[in-house]
């Protein structure tokens, strides 16, 4: 006689895959009743029992929270009562009526196996499907419905990562859920309560605002608050005039010319410009009185973590945060790349690179970083931080031909990433020559490149090179074609990119890995920020009254 043993996924396409895996490719998958998920089955073991699984999903959260309906309406309700009152549970998608789906499939269903995504949001989906599914599997013969629920711990979706957690089991992890219902509650009570406050407040303060909700988040108002204090910077920047003395000499040979570079920092003071202008206006010639080279290093990455990934994607593929981790869970989900929700940069030290190399080899575009790298041996990763959750991001498998646009990019870029931890740091040289002109000192500077390393494939981390004047040597005079005082003003900043914001949230502890995308994509498809050329985050008339009022109220 078999047992009969449900397992459940956090998404269909998962679903899918650790049927096929665990079946070797013989399971049979049908439609589930509610449209969204599938239902896939194979014989096995399980416990050393012959086994029928039945694998299917959620779709994401199965319940969500909510105030009572008396409570819905703010004419009735003090925004302070909402600190106090009830909530209640409700379906997160009505519907997909995944509550009523889950028990209907757990009927008869001896153990219940659960794969839900290995974070704490993951940790609190596992607990929804047991409250789904308990009272409709077979009463448990421990006398504890929980002694036969079980959970998966895997961080990619392959064949080694499914296996291994199918033989390796554990508990799930009750304190973890936990700590996400009380955080569920607190954005509930505080997001809620704020957003009927400061909309009342903001409406009849400032009735000439765009908007009918002025909402408020725990998150969502300090990433506000950081677009509208560099937007604040650049509105009160007040230009300054300061000067420069430049000079340029004749090169030997005719015709040629080089620019140099005061030594002194700019002077506020036009006097004082002027009159170390007026010191050496009439020297006629520069003399070099110093020639220094210096060794540079210009570091590899750290292994690929969320955070990094983010900012690379509004940087350099002009990706915001939103789209980048859609499309970075898609590239997981299918196999392609490890989970991408991850704070570590540090690889796990039984960590096979070999494996992974293979599969770039195989990639026509990296073939030749690849091998290079096998032939040659990996150049140690650097340390990197490990914070206990899952592996840094790494490429898993080849692409397949279908994949392109923006899924194709961060592939392309994972893949490069992952390669270019495994190459050598950059090597350059800096030499500066220093002149004399007078009782003044100018300087020019050139790089040279000795080791490439990881910038021939991160090219746009590449250190530029210059012309070196090796045939300019200490002791040497030279004419001077002229010697001049410049006029600048200065700048005011530029309004924060995606990518600054990201490392500004990062840094003070706004959001995780996981809720940054959330986040920015909240302030701007609420209208408190517009995103501009250079994915550049602009606040609006609304955002900056927001801010502004709080910082004056």
């Amino acid at each position: 006689m078999s047992v009969h043993v449900l397992m459940v996924a956090e998404k269909p396409i998962l679903a899918e895959s650790i049927a096929r895996i665990l079946s070797s490719g013989s399971c049979e998958t049908r439609k589930g009743s509610n449209g969204a998920c599938s239902i896939s089955t194979y014989k096995g073991r399980f416990n050393n029992l012959a086994a029928i699984f039945k694998v299917t999903s959620t779709c994401g959260h199965v319940m969500g929270v909510d105030f009572p309906g008396k409570f819905n309406a703010w004419h009735r309700t003090d925004p302070v009562e909402l600190f106090n009152c009830p909530i209640e549970h409700i379906e997160a998608n009505p519907k997909l009526r995944m509550p009523a789906y889950l028990a209907s499939v757990a009927k008869g269903c001896d153990y219940l196996v659960l794969w839900l995504d290995c974070d704490k949001e993951g940790e609190n989906i596992c607990f929804e499907v047991i409250d789904a599914v308990q009272n409709s599997m077979k009463p448990s013969r421990f006398n504890n419905f929980l002694n036969v629920v079980y959970r998966a711990r895997f961080s990619a979706v392959t064949e080694k990562e499914i296996r291994d957690a199918m033989r390796n089991l554990v508990r799930p992890n009750l304190n973890e859920s936990l700590s996400v219902d009380a955080r569920q509650e607190l954005d509930l009570r505080i997001g809620c309560a704020f957003t009927r406050f400061q909309t009342k407040f903001f409406q009849e303060k400032y009735g000439d605002l765009d908007s009918n909700l002025i909402s408020f988040g725990p998150c969502q108002t300090p990433t506000l608050a950081f677009c509208v204090v560099r937007h604040d910077e650049i509105v009160n920047f007040k230009p300054q005039p300061y000067w420069l003395l430049q000079a340029e000499m004749e090169l030997p040979g005719g015709g040629r010319t080089l620019k140099l570079e005061w030594a002194r920092d700019r002077q506020f003071d036009k006097n004082a410009a002027q009159s170390f202008l007026k010191k050496i206006k009439n020297v006629k010639q520069a003399t070099v009185v110093e020639i220094s080279d210096k060794e540079h290093k210009k570091e590899k990455p750290v292994a690929l973590n969320t955070v990094e990934l983010l900012k690379v994607a509004s940087s350099y593929l002009g990706l915001g945060p939103s789209s980048a981790m859609s499309v970075a869970e898609f590239l997981y989900t299918r196999g392609y790349t490890s989970y991408p929700r991850t704070e570590t940069t540090a690889y796990p030290e039984s960590f096979d690179f070999s494996s992974i190399l293979k599969q770039i080899a195989i990639i026509p575009e990296f073939h030749a970083f690849a091998l290079k790298i096998m032939q040659n041996g990996i150049s140690k990763p650097r340390a990197g931080v490990n914070k206990g959750d899952h592996p840094p991001i790494t490429p898993l498998k080849a692409k397949d031909s279908w994949l392109s646009g923006d899924h194709l990019r961060i592939y392309e870029y994972i893949v490069q990433h992952f390669l270019a931890t495994l190459m050598p740091s950059c090597k350059y040289l800096t030499k500066t020559i220093k002149f004399s002109i007078g009782e003044e000192q100018f300087l020019t500077h050139s790089r040279v490149v000795t080791e490439p390393g990881f910038t021939e494939l991160l090219t746009w981390m590449a250190v530029s090179q210059d012309e070196t004047f090796d045939q300019i040597k200490k002791g040497q005079n030279f004419e001077i074609k002229e010697v001049k005082m410049v006029e600048r003003m200065t700048t005011p900043p530029e309004y924060l990119t995606e990518s600054e914001l990201i490392s500004l949230m990062e840094k003070y502890g706004i959001g995780t890995d996981a809720s940054i995308p959330t986040h920015i994509n909240n302030i701007c498809t609420r209208n408190y920020v517009k995103i501009e050329t250079g994915r550049k985050l602009v606040p609006t008339k609304l955002g900056i009254a927001l801010i502004h009022g709080y910082q004056k109220n």
